[in-house]
């Protein structure tokens, strides 16, 4: 009599359930661990330009990504974006989509040769938009502003895309603050001192940024993804600039760049606080949402200012003087 080891029969893989993903690497965006599984090496090497420079900062269980790459399909196109309770979905088309799961913290992806060898692409809508996506519906509550540190105290800088927020942080840093983030900052969801975390490792700047910095002028704008035509400067590449990746923040600026007047700040109430902040953030649904809004509510017995200038060396000393208060005394 055959034993049931030897008549078992291999079946058929119409769903890739038992693909062969014989790559595998481990990152850490933001500071938490990321394990990816994969069969295509273009796939490892984008998730390194992304997240080469974070170490793990976080004792969490790491999230799970299962990327198939197949020789069929052309370059994506921009993903449509979806979340339904706890399942996210982004769809370009038939040859290159993903599914994430909130609870799970793990994702699998199907993309063509043709977007995985674009690690441009790869990176901004699949990868790095995955990432970040899971880690804001448990760990990380995600706001369009910038931050700098004085003498480790927390400055987030607030904004409309366009205000400045990458020229002042980066202006900030060359005055002496330390540089955090220039567009995107994570608050740490529960923390009690208001941790921000950011990508220090690099600025993004628009295309005419070398009317503040001259010696930018020889950095090329290229066209990101999202069509924005923009400027990449690591800031490894001024040692004068001091960077950190975290800090507790303890006082909040708006920015207001304006044609005529003198430089000035102006107390912000707290309920404009939340209402601003919030205004400016998507909704992930109730539960998320309600997380969200209690991190954000944990800003508003901050100071906060509204910083009113036209030129950079005003809002630089205006900044400086801001009386920041001490630490557990908002």
């Amino acid at each position: 009599m055959q034993s049931q080891e030897a008549v078992r029969t291999k079946r058929i893989d119409p769903l890739l359930c038992d693909f062969d993903l014989a790559l595998s690497g481990t990152f850490h965006p933001a500071g938490f661990p990321l394990h990816i599984a994969t069969n295509s090496p273009h796939v490892l090497q984008a998730a390194a330009e992304s997240w080469a420079p974070f170490d793990r900062a976080f004792d969490t269980p790491p999230m799970e990504f299962r990327v198939v790459v197949e020789p069929e399909g052309e370059l994506a196109a921009e993903p449509r974006f979806r979340k339904q309770r706890h399942l996210l979905s982004f769809v370009s088309d038939a040859h290159n989509f993903a599914t994430g799961d909130s609870l799970t913290l793990s994702a699998s992806f199907h993309l063509s040769e043709a977007t995985a060898a674009d690690r441009a692409w790869l990176r901004w809508f699949f990868l790095e938009s995955m990432a970040y996506m899971l880690l804001t519906q448990r760990y990380l509550v995600s706001l369009h502003a910038a931050c700098v540190a004085s003498n480790g105290a927390g400055i987030l800088i607030c904004g409309k895309s366009g205000a400045g927020k990458s020229t002042l942080s980066f202006a900030c840093a060359r005055a002496g603050f330390t540089y955090v983030a220039d567009d995107c900052t994570w608050l740490l969801v529960g923390s009690e001192d208001r941790m921000a975390i950011g990508k220090p490792h690099q600025v993004r700047f628009r295309h005419d940024v070398a009317r503040h910095f001259p010696e930018l002028e020889s950095y090329l704008a290229s066209a990101h993804p999202n069509g924005k035509l923009s400027i990449e400067v690591p800031t490894n590449l001024f040692p004068e600039v001091r960077t950190a990746g975290r800090c507790p923040i303890r006082c909040l600026v708006f920015l207001d760049r304006q044609s005529d007047g003198p430089a000035r700040l102006e107390r912000v109430r707290s309920a404009d606080v939340v209402a601003s902040l919030l205004a400016d953030m998507p909704s992930y649904g109730a539960e998320v949402n309600a997380t969200h809004e209690k991190t954000i509510h944990s800003l508003a017995g901050l100071p906060a200012w509204r910083l009113r200038y036209r030129a950079l060396e005003d809002a630089i000393r205006l900044l400086s003087e801001i009386p920041i208060p001490p630490e557990g005394n908002p």
